[in-house]
C-alpha cells in the first residue's frame, strides 16, 4: 500500500502535562481523505494511521481491514510494519489510528477499548452515518478520555 501525502493536511496535537492530549486540530483536507476511505470500504470498517511530526499530519497510511468486517477491524502486522517504516523514512511518527464505524456512533466500543494498547496515540473514529469524527486516548487501565477534534482550514506555506 502506497503512502499518499495528504493535501494541505494538518493535525495539531497539544499534549497535556503528564502525557495525553488536550485537543486535536484536524484539517478539512485530511478529514475528507478519511471520509472517502471510509465510504470506499463500506460495508466494512476502514482503518489506517495518521503520520505526523507531533503537531502536523503529513499523510494517511490507509490500511487493509484484515477482518473484512462491518463491526470491527484488525491491522495486518506486515502492513503495520510498512506504515512504521514509511513514517520513519519520512522523519515522522504515527500519531493517530483511525477507523470508521459504518452504522454506529463515533465512540469507543468495548472491543475498541480492549484492543487499544498504545497510550501515546489518539484513536480517531469516524461515524459514516453521522459524518462525525471523534478522538480518544486510552490509558493502560483502559480509561477512555475524549480528545476534542476541531476541523480547521490549513494551507501549506509556499
Amino acid at each position: 500500500m502506497a503512502v499518499r501525502p495528504a493535501a494541505s493536511a494538518a493535525v495539531q496535537n497539544s499534549r497535556a502535562p503528564g502525557g495525553g492530549y488536550r485537543y486535536m486540530n484536524l484539517s478539512t483536507d485530511l478529514m475528507k481523505e478519511i471520509r472517502e476511505h471510509a465510504r470506499a470500504e463500506l460495508p466494512n470498517e476502514a482503518c489506517g494511521y495518521v503520520m505526523g511530526d507531533g503537531d502536523r499530519a503529513c499523510a494517511l497510511y490507509k490500511m487493509t481491514n484484515a477482518d473484512h468486517s462491518p463491526v470491527h477491524f484488525s491491522f495486518n502486522p506486515a502492513e503495520q510494519f510498512e506504515a512504521l517504516h514509511a513514517a520513519i523514512e519520512m522523519g515522522k511518527e504515527l500519531i493517530a489510528v483511525y477507523h470508521s464505524h459504518p452504522e454506529t456512533p463515533a465512540r469507543m466500543s468495548e472491543e475498541d477499548i480492549r484492543k487499544a494498547h498504545d497510550t501515546e496515540i489518539v484513536y480517531l473514529i469516524y461515524a459514516v452515518g453521522d459524518d462525525e469524527i471523534k478522538g480518544f486516548t486510552v490509558t493502560r487501565e483502559k480509561t477512555v478520555t475524549e480528545v476534542p477534534v476541531e476541523m480547521v482550514m490549513y494551507k501549506e506555506k509556499a
